[in-house]
């Protein structure tokens, strides 16, 4: 009995080990940039949100079985992901601003957002049939790590967004559990941040090829202050007719396996900046988002959940419940540097998150490709646009 005991825990340590370490491993594919991808703006050095200081990312990854659905057994194609503004050690909460472009989605959490002017937490992002246990989960993470107030209890708004992951996954057998959302919260880090088939993204599809994770950063230069604005997308949007990468129609050029005649799916973006911004300037930024959508063709379709939230580290205890606060902004006039360097990184995160991303089988042996490398290339290089 012992040995049998022995055995299973170590499958399930193995089986653990695969997924994280697999994750880890994938670092070392190539993105947008290593293919020849031109994109505009200097990024930080991770190219991703975490160039932010303080932001920690976390996944939990879920992929079991094949063939043929069968509710509540899988296939499994989903996972969750965390985004926490200032690590998941503090409790000081970051202002923030939100916005919709299509509000066929769920964001929760996000009234607060808009009436206060901070984000208490995490925002997490996940399927959409999982927005309830994800949110469940997250208070009762921060409960366990967090005493009450003065009056003697806790109280929180979480932000937990989706998009529809059901073309791949089992998304009405709720295969998220609680235990899930702790995993990818305690295993926030800072550091590289893995992208495509991993998290809250592993079932999702974009502009008919397999979507997912994806992030970026641009560095500002010194003269506009030096602030780094981070972004992250989970990217399940878009028709493969209107995509354009660097300008070039290449959803018209790579035609196979398509899987749609029209704009379907859903984007969550988050934005993060070091920049001392108040909420409302916050917001512009989270408004600037549709801009890079747009660059890569997107038009936001009626059944698309377009939801953007952004946050800055800045102004650290902002929130403290007593005396008068001394904050610091920037004026407006100087917010254009941030603007641009928000669609910028917004169009790269989507571009790496379908570079990362690979081919997917789910249910019912439903296959989405991912986009093919090599055809990309072909198809910059006959536009003029390849870079290397």
């Amino acid at each position: 009995m012992r040995t049998l005991k022995a055995a299973i825990c170590f499958f399930t340590a193995f089986l653990f080990l695969a997924v994280t370490c697999g994750v880890a491993s994938s670092q070392s594919k190539p993105r947008a940039r290593d293919l020849g991808v031109p994109l505009d703006g200097t990024p930080g050095p991770l190219n991703a949100i975490t160039d932010v200081k303080g932001v920690e990312v976390g996944h939990t990854t879920l992929i079991s079985g094949d063939g043929a659905l069968k509710v509540g057994v899988g296939p499994v194609r989903t996972g969750v992901t965390a985004i926490l503004p200032r690590g998941r050690d503090s409790k000081d909460p970051v202002f923030a601003g939100y916005f919709s472009l299509n509000g066929n989605g769920e964001m929760t959490g996000t009234h607060w957002v808009d009436d206060s002017g901070f984000l208490d937490g995490p925002v997490m992002i996940t399927n959409t049939h999982s927005v309830g246990v994800v949110r469940d989960a997250v208070i009762a993470w921060r409960v366990k790590r967090a005493p009450a107030d003065q009056e003697g209890y806790f109280w929180s708004l979480p932000v937990v967004a989706e998009t529809w992951d059901g073309d791949l996954n089992d998304a009405d057998g709720f295969h998220v559990k609680p235990e899930h959302v702790f995993q990818a919260l305690d295993s926030a880090s800072g550091g590289a941040v893995v992208e495509g088939n991993v998290g809250g993204g592993t079932g999702m599809v974009c502009n008919e090829f397999k979507g997912g994770i994806g992030t970026s950063s641009r560095k500002l230069e010194a003269k506009f202050g030096g602030y780094t604005v981070g972004v992250l997308v989970q990217c399940n949007y878009g028709w493969r007719n209107q995509l354009r990468i660097a300008g070039v129609p290449v959803g018209r050029e790579i035609t196979e396996n398509t899987t749609r005649n029209d704009d379907i799916g859903s984007i969550i973006v988050v934005v993060a900046t070091d920049a001392p911004l108040l909420p409302m300037q916050l917001r512009r930024m989270a408004k600037r988002v549709p801009l890079g959508l747009g660059r890569l063709g997107s038009f936001s379709g009626d059944g698309s959940g377009d939801l953007f939230i952004a946050f800055s580290t800045a102004n650290a205890g902002a929130a403290d419940a007593k005396g008068v606060r001394q904050l610091e902004m920037l004026p407006n006039e100087s917010m254009n540097p941030l603007f641009l360097a928000t669609v910028q990184a917004t169009e790269e995160a989507v571009v790496n998150a379908m570079v990362a991303a690979e081919t997917m089988t789910g249910i019912n042996n439903n296959k989405v490709i991912g986009l093919p490398h090599d055809k990309l290339r072909e198809v910059l290089k006959k536009y003029n646009r390849l870079t290397k």
